[in-house]
């Protein structure tokens, strides 16, 4: 009997390792090919979250950012004493 439950043991403590190996190999594979969501708005480079648009920041910490989405541009601004502000242009389609 002592040799089953030993046997027991053994088997499950492999299978339980061989789940967890599973598990962990998982994400690895899927962040080498896995595309940013479209709704996000930052795109994963060097594993590192990147802004889409094409933010311009100045010394004196404001900032500019344009964020093409289709036919319209959106542009955010926040000056240096804080205040933001945000402007969305949509050019018609030909």
């Amino acid at each position: 009997m002592k040799k089953v439950a030993i046997r027991a043991l053994f088997v499950g403590a492999v299978a339980f390792g061989a789940t967890a190996a599973y598990a962990a190999a998982q994400p690895a594979q899927g962040q080498q090919s896995a595309q940013t969501p479209k709704g996000w708005s930052y795109t994963i480079k060097d594993g590192k979250r990147v802004p889409k648009g094409n933010r311009v920041t100045n010394p004196d910490g404001s900032w500019r950012e344009e964020l093409k989405q289709g036919n319209c541009v959106t542009v955010k601004e926040k000056s240096a004493s804080g205040e933001y502000k945000e402007s969305r242009q949509c050019d018609k389609p030909s």
